[in-house]
């Protein structure tokens, strides 16, 4: 059986923590910012955090970790 190769688009995305969680920037900050408020801005700041189990299992296996 041949090993298994890594999603590059996905291992440019998201990151695995310490803790094994999985995480990622939020989309909707690179362009026509003007039109966003600044409590909108602040919010898509923060990194997000895979939530169900079953997609963070299927990331790390697609990201080789």
């Amino acid at each position: 059986m041949p090993k298994m190769k890594t999603h590059k688009g996905l291992t440019k995305r998201f990151k695995v923590t310490a803790r094994g969680k999985v995480k990622h920037r939020r989309p909707g900050k690179s362009h026509l910012l003007s039109v966003k408020t600044g409590k909108r801005k602040r919010r898509l700041r923060k990194p997000l955090v895979v939530s169900l189990k079953a997609f963070t299992k299927k990331f790390r296996r697609m990201m080789g970790k």
